[in-house]
């Protein structure tokens, strides 16, 4: 058995295609740095010893002798939790990640995504190296998540039951809320928050707000924009109606943007850099890495041209377009952002 600090851990229930394959994993609690005694009950019943990574699928028995350990090492609610599993027609599994590998199959990512979503790691804090590839195109429907090549035996079997499969999407990462809403959050449209989002206490995500997996808000936010995966938006920050932050996963881009606190980008505009705290972008300008920048000091005066990126993280500038001459502009910003605290404080 090893001796080594458990990177994290869940018991959860796995569907299966008709393959045998684990397709999608739900896990009620998961665990990040599991306390040592709790391991040690765990891999003692499971009969593993958790020096890799590895998925265990355990029956009635192994239930509960895992329930009957949890409860003498003290650890009474993951006790509860294996044996509301034990009554269980899915799958029971364990998912332990011993290291924060590259995940090798479909439940760990799973475990991964609910990590970030349960607030338990914060995006690009996570191995995620080839979990796009592991994951299967699904269709999600009222009934879970249904191989695309056996979708039409579900549809005939329903409809001769006298009953309608709706699909809700098809994709390969599910809606967050099917999984977890975490404590004081909002989401207008929920099918618009992937599971693996991070959202932080007193976010709101409004209807044209979208937020991919692996990204998010460190706290209270207004989301009425889409955040990319690998971007983090900062405390008291607001994304206006349509605008958008370039991520990391099209157009072979490497670069991971963020965006500081007290930030506003507004309707319908757009970075593909970072910035730094208490900037605004002008509603309806998009700028990109290499936009050139006329940077004007507090007189309005020129000092400088320069791409975007180069401003990168700088604090308290205000980007806007020119409207004579339509050139890109970034001046000291003076105004302070504030989000109206009656809609986040009550979430």
């Amino acid at each position: 058995m090893t001796n080594s600090p458990i990177h994290s851990f869940a018991f959860g229930v796995a569907t299966k295609n008709r393959q045998g394959e684990i397709i999608e994993a739900f896990y009620p609690a998961p665990l990040r740095n599991p306390e040592p005694e709790m391991m040690q009950a765990v891999l003692e019943s499971l009969g593993i010893d958790g020096s890799a990574n590895q998925v265990v699928e355990f029956g009635t028995d192994q239930a509960a002798s895992l329930q009957n350990k949890l409860d003498a090492a003290g650890f009474a609610d993951q006790a509860a939790l294996v044996r509301e599993l034990a009554s269980s027609q899915s799958d029971r599994i364990a998912c332990i990640l011993s290291e924060d590998l590259p995940p090798v199959s479909a439940a760990e990512v799973f475990l991964k995504l609910h990590l970030l979503s349960h607030r338990l790691a914060v995006p690009n804090s996570l191995n995620l190296q080839g979990a796009f590839g592991l994951l299967h195109n699904l269709a999600w429907t009222n009934q879970g998540p249904v191989e695309l090549s056996e979708l039409p035996g579900w549809q005939l079997r329903c409809r001769m039951a006298g009953q309608l499969l709706e699909v809700m999407s098809v994709d390969k990462f599910p809606k967050m809320s099917n999984y977890v809403v975490p404590p004081g959050v909002r989401i207008a449209h929920t099918a618009r928050v992937r599971l693996g989002a991070y959202l932080g206490e007193g976010t709101t995500v409004m209807h044209e707000g979208f937020v991919n997996f692996n990204a998010g808000s460190a706290g209270k936010a207004m989301i009425e924009g889409r955040i990319s995966a690998s971007v983090m938006v900062g405390e008291g920050s607001d994304l206006g109606g349509g605008c958008s932050i370039m991520g990391t996963l099209s157009g072979g881009g490497t670069e991971v943007i963020s965006v500081g606190e007290n930030c506003l980008i507004g309707a319908n505009a757009g970075i593909g850099f970072s910035l730094g705290d208490r900037c605004i972008v002008e509603a309806g300008l998009y700028v990109t890495a290499g936009t050139k920048v006329n940077v004007l000091d507090h007189t309005g005066q020129l000092t400088r041209t320069v791409k975007a990126v180069e401003l990168s993280r700088q604090n308290d500038l205000l980007f806007r377009r020119n409207s004579l001459t339509g050139t890109v502009e970034c001046v000291p910003n003076k105004a302070a952002i504030e989000l109206n605290e009656e809609l986040h404080s009550h979430n």
